[in-house]
C-alpha cells in the first residue's frame, strides 16, 4: 500500500485534548518532525482532524 509522510507544522499548545491525542497516535512528538505511515482511510481521517497542524509532504 502506498505511504504518505506527514509533518507537523504548528505547535500542538493550546490545542484540545483530543487533536493532541490524535498528534500522539500519529507519531507527532515536536514541531517539524516527519513520519511516514500507510495511506488508508483511518489515517487519513486522523490527518483530516488535525489539518491545522500538520502538511503532508511529497
Amino acid at each position: 500500500m502506498a505511504t504518505i509522510k506527514i509533518k507537523q507544522v504548528k505547535s500542538r499548545i493550546n490545542c484540545p485534548a483530543v487533536q493532541k491525542r490524535t498528534l500522539d497516535a500519529l507519531g507527532l512528538r515536536k514541531m517539524n518532525h516527519v513520519v511516514e505511515k500507510e495511506n488508508t482511510p483511518a489515517i487519513m481521517g486522523m490527518v483530516n482532524a488535525v489539518r491545522h497542524l500538520v502538511k503532508i509532504v511529497d
